[in-house]
């Protein structure tokens, strides 16, 4: 069932979006070389709870960490573990943090050191694809306008769109109705109506569309090896358009 949040719901939903976005400028910058993404995950989580929120994908169905951390090929769900970061790889940090009982997500992917132009060009145009959906998102408008423009985005750029894993709404859950794909049809869908909160995230490949999950249960893994970049926003629609409720932080704003 979709929902409608209250005034009192987006205040909270605003304060859980914030601590997101404080958690991922926090951690920018430890993204380096030689980090393990277990480390990357205590800093996290410690930063969580000094904030007042709560880590909400530790334990979520038997995850078992406050981060999703992945790595290069990894889609989404990757693990965090002992492995360091090197010089070249990315890595998709994705993170849900509650707040009084409602709930902010958002992921985002990170150069670690000097890139391949071609992991430049990834992530570029995933992140170019997002806004292409967000910029859908007002009143009336329905999920599949959000759901085409990023498919349109993605094969204009030859990229590689994960069919299986979706955006969604949020608010008490991490996961509410309804489902936002990131291919389909405009005026298809649900409409959209002010006071709803979805989270829109593009996953785009390198490569093949084509994907796999690892023995952990978790971890979802390009079949080509080539890489994937992920990200994501929670975006509250309003009367005139929407809002966005996770907006990256500079380093000013942070201070």
């Amino acid at each position: 069932m979709i929902t409608i949040k209250s005034d009192r719901e987006i205040e909270l939903m605003k304060e859980a979006g914030k601590m997101v976005s404080m958690t991922h400028q926090y951690l920018k910058k430890y993204i380096k070389p030689g980090i393990t993404t277990k480390e990357l995950d205590q800093l996290a989580e410690q930063y969580i709870y000094s904030l007042g929120g709560v880590p909400t994908c530790k334990g979520y169905e038997g995850f078992p960490t406050s981060l999703c951390t992945s790595v290069n090929d990894t889609v989404v769900h990757g693990i965090p573990s002992d492995d360091k970061l090197k010089e070249g790889d990315i890595i998709t940090i994705d993170m849900v943090i509650g707040y009084k009982g409602y709930q902010g997500d958002a992921a985002w992917t990170y150069a670690v050191g000097k890139i391949s132009d071609e992991k430049k060009y990834l992530m570029e145009h995933t992140e170019k694809a997002l806004y292409e959906g967000i910029k859908m998102i007002k009143p009336g408008a329905h999920v599949g306008d959000i759901s085409a423009a990023i498919e349109s985005y993605a094969k204009k750029y030859h990229l590689g769109i994960v069919e299986e894993l979706c955006g969604h709404g949020i608010g008490r859950e991490m996961h509410e109705d309804p489902e936002v794909a990131n291919y389909g049809i405009r005026g298809t869908g649900p409409r959209l109506k002010e006071g709803m909160v979805i989270c829109v995230e593009p996953m785009l490949n390198l490569g093949t569309s084509a994907i796999h999950v690892l023995d952990d249960n978790w971890s979802v893994k390009t079949n080509d090896g080539k890489p994937s970049a992920h990200y994501e926003h929670t975006v509250l629609i309003t009367k005139d358009g929407y809002t966005i409720l996770t907006p990256r932080l500079d380093e000013e704003e942070e201070c």
